[in-house]
Parts: C-alpha cells; sequence; structure tokens
C-alpha cells in the first residue's frame, strides 16, 4: 500500500495548464507532488476530504513589493490568505538588495520601507535573510535599476556615465550569480526617468548569459505608453530576453479607450520575440504622490503623508479646498506621500486582464498604513468577481493566469503546475463562494474561500488563518525562456 504524508481527496484538480478539471486525489510526502489522479489504497498520515472543492496549484503573484515587509512579517498573512505560495519582489526597479544607501532614500524606495530597513548590501544577504526566517511563502527576486543607480550615482537626476554603468553591470552579475532572477526598471519615476535607453541596454546586457528576464514599469503608461512600449521591446531584442511589461494600463483620463492599440502592440511583439506582461484586477493604481499625476478630474486619495500624516485617508481634492489651494500645491504640501489614483478605465483595465498573455499580479504595497485593496484582494477578485460574476473568462485560465502562465515565464520550472515530482504548493477554494471582501474604504481584510494552502508540502493556512507552520523560501534563478 503506498503512503504519503498528506492525501488530499474529493476534489476537482485544476492543474495550472488551462485544461478542463479533473475529479481526483492528490498525495503529497515531504515537499513534493507524490501522485495525482485515481488513488485508491493510499495510507496517508494526514487525510484531508475537498469535499468536491478546487484545488489548484498556489497562486504566483508576480509582482509584489513584499521585498522587506517578508522579513519583518513572516507569515505574509496579505498573500497567505490569498492562496499565494510564491510572490516576485524587486519590481519596478526598486528592490531590497543590492542597496547601499548614499544618502536619503529615493523616491520611490520609500515604498519598501524606512532607510533603516536597507541593510543588504549585496544580493546574497538578502538571500541569506530570507531563508534565516523563513517566510510563509517562497520568494523570488529582481534587481532593481533605481537601487543599483542609487548605489553608484551621486544624483540621479541625469543619464549614468560609462564607469557608472559598469560598476552597476558588476553588481548585477554578482546578483545573477547569486539566484537573481533579473533586472527591473521603473523608468516612469523621476529617480530613473533621466536614463537613456542606451544606459538600459547596457545593464539588461548581462541577462542573456545568466538566462535571466528584463521586466519594467514603462517609462509612461498614459500619452506616449506605446513608444515607452517599443523602448521596452527594443531593450529586450538588444539583449536576447524575455521583456515582461508590469502592470499594463493606459493610465490617465485622457488615455481612456486605447487598450486595443495597446495589445495590438504587445502582439506584434509577442510575434518576433518573448513578450508578456502583468495586471492587477482593480481601475486604480498606487504609488507615491506624483504632482505630475494630478488631474482634477479623477479621485486621488491620499494613503500617507511623511509632513502630514494626519491627512491620510481624505482626499486630494478635499485637502485642497480646506487649505484653499490648487490641488498640485497640496500635492507638493504633502510630499513625501502616497497616493491611490482613479485614473484608469474599467473597460480598459478588463481588456487587458483578458488577454491571453496577462499574468496577474498584485503590485500590492504592504507598508502603506491604508493601502490600495489589491493588497489583500486581488486573486480572489479574478476568481470571485472577474471570473464567476463577470465571466471574463473561464476557471481555468483564471487559474493558468495566476500559476502555470508566471511559473512559465519567470522559469519555475517545478511549481505553478500540479504534476508529479513539482513542489508541494497547493490552494484548496470554494469556487462558487471565492470572493475579495477587501475595500478602498476597509483593505486589510481577509478573502472568503480559501479553505487552505499548502508551501512546499506544509498546510500554512486554513479555516481563514495562518497555522504557524511556514515554509517558504528563496527560489533562485533558473533559466528563463
Amino acid at each position: 500500500m503506498p503512503t504519503c504524508d498528506t492525501l488530499i481527496c474529493d476534489v476537482q484538480i485544476l492543474d495550472g495548464s488551462g485544461g478542463e478539471p479533473q475529479t481526483g486525489s492528490v498525495a503529497v510526502d515531504g515537499n513534493r507532488i507524490q501522485a495525482v489522479g485515481k488513488l485508491d489504497g493510499y495510507s496517508a498520515r494526514n487525510a484531508i476530504d475537498g469535499e468536491g472543492k478546487v484545488l489548484a496549484p498556489g497562486f504566483i503573484d508576480v509582482h509584489t513589493h513584499d521585498d522587506l515587509y517578508l522579513i519583518h512579517n513572516p507569515e505574509m498573512l496579505p498573500k497567505l490568505s490569498q492562496g499565494v505560495t510564491t510572490v516576485t519582489v524587486g519590481n519596478c526597479g526598486i528592490s531590497a538588495a543590492p542597496v547601499q544607501l548614499r544618502s536619503e532614500l529615493p523616491d520611490p524606495m520609500n515604498l519598501l520601507g524606512n532607510a533603516h530597513a536597507f541593510r543588504y548590501p549585496t544580493f546574497s544577504a538578502y538571500v541569506a535573510a530570507v531563508n534565516a526566517v523563513q517566510p510563509a511563502v517562497n520568494v523570488a527576486a529582481l534587481v532593481g535599476h533605481t537601487a543599483l543607480r542609487n548605489n553608484h550615482m551621486d544624483r540621479l537626476d541625469r543619464t549614468a556615465a560609462a564607469t557608472e554603468i559598469e560598476s552597476m553591470c558588476a553588481q548585477l552579475r554578482e546578483s545573477l550569480d547569486h539566484g537573481a532572477l533579473g533586472l527591473s526598471t521603473g523608468l516612469a519615476y523621476l529617480s530613473a526617468n533621466s536614463a537613456s535607453t542606451e544606459e538600459v541596454m547596457a545593464l539588461a546586457e548581462p541577462l542573456f548569459q545568466a538566462g535571466a528576464i528584463y521586466t519594467t514599469h514603462l517609462r509612461s503608461e498614459s500619452e506616449t505608453v506605446l513608444q515607452a512600449m517599443d523602448e521596452a521591446f527594443r531593450i529586450g531584442q538588444h539583449a536576447k530576453v524575455p521583456v515582461v511589461i508590469s502592470h499594463l494600463k493606459c493610465a490617465g483620463i485622457n488615455n481612456w479607450g486605447r487598450s486595443g492599440e495597446v495589445l495590438q502592440s504587445l502582439d506584434a511583439a509577442r510575434g518576433r520575440q518573448t513578450v508578456g506582461c502583468d495586471c492587477y484586477p482593480y481601475a486604480a493604481s498606487s504609488s507615491t504622490l506624483d504632482v505630475r499625476h494630478v488631474d482634477e478630474r479623477a479621485t486621488i486619495t491620499i494613503t500617507w503623508s511623511t509632513p502630514h500624516p494626519e491627512m491620510a485617508g481624505q482626499t486630494l481634492a478635499q485637502i485642497a479646498k480646506a487649505c484653499d489651494v490648487t490641488q498640485i500645491e497640496a500635492a507638493r504640501r504633502l510630499q513625501p506621500a502616497g497616493a491611490i489614483y482613479h485614473i484608469i478605465s474599467e473597460d480598459d483595465m478588463r481588456t487587458i486582464l483578458r488577454h491571453p498573455g496577462t499574468m496577474i499580479g498584485s503590485d500590492g504595497l504592504p507598508n502603506d498604513p491604508l493601502p490600495h485593496p489589491r493588497l489583500w484582494g486581488t486573486f480572489p477578485r479574478v476568481l470571485g468577481y472577474y471570473r464567476r460574476e463577470q465571466k471574463l473568462f473561464s476557471l481555468s485560465e483564471a487559474v493558468r493566469k495566476m500559476t502555470g502562465l508566471p511559473a512559465q515565464r519567470f522559469g519555475l520550472t517545478d511549481r505553478g503546475l500540479v504534476r508529479e515530482g513539482n513542489s508541494a504548493d497547493l490552494v484548496l477554494f470554494n469556487a462558487e463562494t471565492v470572493r475579495d471582501v477587501a475595500t478602498f474604504a476597509d483593505p486589510a481584510r481577509v478573502a472568503e474561500g480559501i479553505e487552505a494552502v499548502w508551501v512546499n508540502g506544509v498546510l500554512s493556512y486554513r479555516n481563514q488563518a495562518v497555522t504557524g507552520q511556514r515554509a517558504g523560501r528563496f527560489l533562485p534563478r533558473q533559466s528563463i525562456t
């Protein structure tokens, strides 16, 4: 009689490939999936009756800013409660490592934490810290372009000199040698906006030999989004590496209705190189407060402000009216600050979300005192609201966008699929009740319908609570194709 540690019986298995569900059981032994299918006669130390619910690969959050949060909050409840078993950190050009602060913490690196939290001058030091705390989820990490610029440049409002690029490349190579996924940029931010395309091309060159990836928060997500996409594709072609466009959107009211041409550009590039994108399922963005993005036609909510913390939770319009100033002037007085911008068309977001090349990424900001609800609700929102209620795609396609597709895109070769021999990252959920309950007014709320989560074979979440058993680990890069 075959034996295993855990047997999850009577489940609808969605294996992450996009195929239809299959009724059966999954046997887990150690940190691996031992068997999948009709498993009569198995003996298990722990048997769980799935009661006909859906068992899928653990969700992979491809776009997070959990870099430092997961070290200080290793239980990772905002993600584990959604069924997320792996997070990708280091997005948008900002990463926890390698970082050696030269002076003040540049915006938007302050989204990750305060200056005292940046304690990892080398990538290997960060890897060691992750493994030491053993967070409840797995961690894969990119190296941020802005972090590298901060390490080697005296000021960030210019393009890098040849010697500075050489120093940044050396540090990037060292990080790749210790398992970094690749390079991320945040060219829209002032700390990287002055970087030339040639600077980024040079920095991307080490990625090819390492089998790594290039991800980017585009230089523009509004009027010049197509030019920004073209720049990203050219960088990928130059370096001969895959490209992922982060949180693809048509930002700004003047830019609404352009999702068709944006996706046409994406598909044209997909015909000649490896390109993908991620998207969060909300018609609002969240970042630091930038006066360039202030539009009095849009609702902008302040989530934090260093000089005026009492303003958190108010809209920029309310603050401007109370102070009898323009919204732009109010924004200047509040900086540095964080904001939620309601500047995305729901129709555009749905169109991008539905695209077969789109992965799901939360882009949540866990250090924000009043975070965007995407931090707690992204994955259940896709499964509940957009799949079940809005019928934007099938359940199998929704799961593929969260599992098999991101595992393939980021080279996580033994995850993202329910297959014999793969790592036992699994989520059991009720397809009829799963839903997000986090709101803009009350964002830190655990989703409903996520029944159980296993990370590397360890039951880490059940009955809307962590079990106290953490089994996450740092995931070094495998070759990305």
